[in-house]
């Protein structure tokens, strides 16, 4: 093809080959993806298609079985069960590590000591989920000495409600009390300027309190009702009489008494260090009653990984292993608020509450959505740590959708089950992707 110019005809150069905008050939450019795009078919687009065809089949993958796996997810109780923990989990663990992380990035900026503050709390990140959920199954035991949770817990409860000293005491042979009502009471009525014998055996000698002295027979007075509540054994084959106070025998110090007449107490007292006790005249035809509080079991703490409380527990161990996560995008967009508009909150009277709460959330608002819904997508995956942490008797209270899945493809021997639970993780996904998606691409065009 020929173009007129003031000096006659000029040939138009031939159109040459499109390249992108980096200036690389399309040709060029697709040989460099190829390979990943091979791999991206192979372990994402291709396992994806086979698992949405084979939750279409039977358990042995021959029978073509319609829609029955997915309607197993609704009838099943254990996937029931996950569901429910799923949404739980999608609830609260996102909102909660997110708030902790916008709390502590906006804190750690008037701390003096910000960065290595922010350090310690990321670094759990760099944990395995299975060594966290070694790290938590030990920090959940039931036993205070072993548990951390539990040694606090315990702590705190004891410092306002402490524990009997005496949880094993009980009657010995031929004695005068009888079992009520989870302690022990007299079974006949005393008199005053009686002197009662109150034995009681069950506690080694080496648990019996430090006030505890040398048991004394208390002498009878005039008017009163006294005794002596005392450890009715001493080592050694024939060695004491029963009944009787003998040389080093201990007694029950602090131990409670009370008086009982008609159902009511009229009276009451404590047990001295050598175990003697004194009660008034009110206490005349009354019956002594030690009361359940004496023997009450030690405090050991709440069953964390019980079925009640094993699903908030899991939750917490991924709280304290992703608010660092939360906390690190979070101080990142809070050093790309502009300081004048705070300076300006400031100036017109606000306070810092409402600085934080009108001012530097709505400016962090794109960065908390980011880092909620990165935390949606890691929670509805959830695996490692709920079948570590919660044990056999509790992992059906704290089975989740991921979990399920493993249980009924390797366990159960489910596979086309295992398949619809995939595919219907997927769907809950997508949506919460698109979301991201549609979000950025509104960052975009501003």
């Amino acid at each position: 093809m020929k173009s007129a110019t003031a000096g006659g005809t000029a040939p138009v150069p031939p159109p040459r080959t499109r390249k992108s905008v980096t200036g690389t050939r399309k040709s060029v450019a697709a040989l460099f993806l190829l390979p990943a795009l091979v791999l991206l078919g192979a372990l994402v687009v291709y396992p994806i298609g086979y698992s949405v065809v084979r939750s279409f089949y039977d358990q042995s993958g021959d029978g073509f079985a319609g829609i029955d796996n997915y309607k197993t997810l609704f009838s099943d109780d254990g996937i029931r069960a996950a569901l429910k923990n799923n949404v739980i989990w999608v609830v609260f663990a996102p909102t909660v590590a997110t708030a902790l992380g916008l709390i502590f990035a906006v804190l750690t900026e008037r701390v003096r000591w910000g960065t290595a503050f922010k350090l310690v709390v990321f670094m759990p990140m760099a944990i395995s989920m299975l060594a966290a959920g070694i790290i938590f199954r030990l920090v959940y035991d039931q036993d205070p000495d072993k548990g951390v949770a539990n040694a606090v817990w315990v702590g705190v409860h004891d410092t306002f409600a402490q524990a009997s000293a005496f949880p094993k005491a009980h009657p010995g042979r031929q004695s005068p009390l009888k079992a009520e009502q989870g302690g022990f009471i007299t079974r006949e009525a005393v008199r005053a300027g009686q002197s009662v014998t109150v034995p009681l055996v069950g506690v080694a000698p080496d648990k019996m309190p430090d006030g505890a002295g040398k048991a004394v027979r208390a002498e009878p007075e005039p008017g009163k009702v006294t005794g002596t509540a005392w450890q009715d054994f001493t080592r050694g084959r024939g060695v004491g009489r029963l009944g009787q106070v003998d040389p080093g025998e201990l007694g029950y110090s602090g131990m409670r008494i009370e008086a009982v007449k008609d159902g009511r107490v009229v009276d009451s007292t404590s047990v001295a260090a050598d175990g003697t006790f004194t009660l008034s005249d009110k206490a005349d035809g009354a019956r002594l009653r030690l009361p359940a509080s004496n023997f009450s079991e030690p405090y050991n703490g709440l069953d964390w990984l019980g079925p009640s409380l094993v699903t908030p527990a899991i939750i917490g161990s991924y709280v304290w292993m992703w608010a660092g996560f939360a906390m690190v995008l979070i101080a990142a967009g809070l050093a790309g608020v502009p300081r004048e508009l705070l300076e300006a909150a400031r100036v017109d009277g606000a306070n810092e509450w409402q600085v934080f709460r009108r001012v530097t959330v709505p400016l962090l608002a794109p960065v908390l959505a980011v880092v909620a819904v990165t935390l949606m997508i890691n929670v509805l995956k959830v695996f490692d740590l709920v079948f570590i942490i919660a044990p056999g008797s509790s992992q059906d209270d704290a089975n989740v959708l991921a979990l399920e899945l493993y249980r009924k493809g390797f366990s159960e021997d489910q596979p086309g089950v295992a398949s619809a639970i995939s595919v219907f993780l997927l769907l809950l996904v997508i949506p919460v992707m698109a979301f991201n998606v549609r979000r950025l691409r509104r960052e975009v065009r501003r």
